[in-house]
């Protein structure tokens, strides 16, 4: 292919946490890299709630350096059961880390810009036409190799006829700005989770004391999301209303989207082209988590493609999506919770050790 202002060596599409990271480490090995975003900014429109696990910290390097005013340790989980009985839950020495979620991904795409990364923002997804030798994406560019990172309704996969998530959960978040005199958790440093068919039915809702904000949020499995998770998040904001009165205040903030909750999507790659993060179904089945494993896999994608672009590999992205997680005990699971959630069940067996101690299994990841 010929060089020219347009054509580069890899275009990501989708500023999320999986591009940034691929971004980062394309960038980092001198590749000349454009990620393409339709929103104005990384930190707009975001879908996250923003939990950084333990596990993330240990094993990712480049987390090493996220600031510190940027996150909060929360050491404990509060479970909650339909009727309100609750029990607390540690594990010794491990802690999620509530984010500040729009400052982390502006320090994010920070990194990504430093290392040498193009972000063109407002500047959406259309279609890729195969090449030799690559992709070409009309006006947004040509490139070698063309990585979709834009989430759980990938355009990229429509577009090349790869995997698309078919299991979704919907899920919607209330912000509350913290203030002297604001709404505040009487426990701050637990997450707390309910279980509740009615109010998020294959899933939970859940209180968050964050940086600088009360988040307050729910999941449900959902034909219609449009209709229903609005009407369930206020009947939750009055089940809740003795802990904490969020009622009568209005949301700084409202975060919704699709969860990917079926594992990874297949197939997850082409000729030169392959999907990471939420558009690959790389996101927990049982806990919806998908920070940690969209900023692995982001980095391990980058460095594939690069041993690629260099002729150490011919094959990266089958050798890579063949190390992408499976989740099948998760997905068991999954498939379980959604088949025989039960709330008297739940109110029944809260407080057994047998509960506990799988509690403790799924949410410190033991």
């Amino acid at each position: 292919m010929a060089a020219n202002p347009e054509t580069h060596d890899c275009i990501i599409v989708g500023a999320s946490f999986a591009g940034l990271a691929c971004a980062f480490a394309l960038a980092r090995r001198g590749f000349k890299v454009r990620v393409l975003e339709k929103r104005a900014d990384a930190c707009e429109k975001l879908r996250t709630t923003g939990i950084i696990v333990r596990d993330a910290l240990d094993h990712i390097a480049l987390l090493d350096e996220l600031p510190a005013g940027l996150t909060r340790e929360i050491p404990a989980v509060r479970l909650h059961a339909p009727n309100l009985r609750s029990v607390r839950l540690q594990s010794p020495g491990y802690y999620f880390l509530a984010t500040d979620t729009p400052g982390v991904m502006r320090w994010l795409a920070t990194r990504a810009q430093e290392a040498g990364a193009e972000i063109a923002y407002r500047s959406p997804f259309t279609a890729a036409r195969r090449l030799r030798g690559g992709w070409d994406l009309s006006a947004q560019g040509r490139c070698r190799f063309l990585v979709g990172a834009d989430g759980a309704r990938s355009a990229v996969a429509k577009a090349l006829g790869l995997g698309l998530n078919q299991r979704l959960l919907h899920g919607i978040e209330y912000e509350y700005r913290l203030a002297p005199h604001g709404p505040r958790l009487q426990e701050p440093d637990a997450l707390q989770c309910f279980v509740d068919r009615d109010l998020a039915p294959g899933y939970i809702a859940w209180l968050l004391q964050g940086v600088d904000h009360l988040q307050a949020g729910l999941a449900r499995r959902e034909q219609r999301p449009a209709r229903a998770l609005k009407p369930a998040m206020l009947r939750f904001l009055t089940r809740i209303v003795a802990m904490v009165p969020l009622a009568g205040h209005k949301p700084e903030a409202v975060r919704a989207g699709p969860i990917p909750c079926g594992g990874p999507v297949w197939p997850l790659s082409t000729c030169r082209a392959l999907l990471v993060g939420d558009a690959a179904g790389l996101v927990s089945p049982l806990t919806g988590g998908g920070i940690h494993t969209a900023l692995h896999y982001g980095l391990a994608a980058g460095h594939a493609v690069a041993d690629f672009l260099e002729g150490r590999s011919l094959v990266p992205a089958g050798q890579l999506v063949q190390s992408y997680p499976r989740f099948r005990a998760k997905r068991m699971l999954r498939l379980a919770f959604d088949r025989l959630q039960s709330d008297w069940m739940f109110n029944a067996l809260l407080s057994t050790r047998f509960m506990r101690h799988l509690a403790r299994r799924i949410y410190f990841h033991r």
